[in-house]
């Protein structure tokens, strides 16, 4: 076996890039839920109910 076969992988390989694209997503993500949260507030409990939600399931975090 080779000394360079024998080293360790580099745990991680990311650039700074990555970690801005990276950012970026989660910010749409959080925007996107923020929004649906916002549309499913205005609902009736009656309304909820018909597609299988409660008050309860939108304040969760998912």
């Amino acid at each position: 076996m080779e000394f360079d076969q024998n080293r360790a992988a580099k745990p991680f390989d990311v650039t700074l890039l990555d970690m801005v694209r990276g950012a970026g997503r989660a910010i749409k993500r959080w925007r996107a839920r923020r929004e649906t949260r916002k549309i499913l507030s205005h609902l009736s409990d009656a309304q909820l109910r018909d597609i299988g939600l409660t008050r309860h399931d939108i304040c969760r975090k998912g």
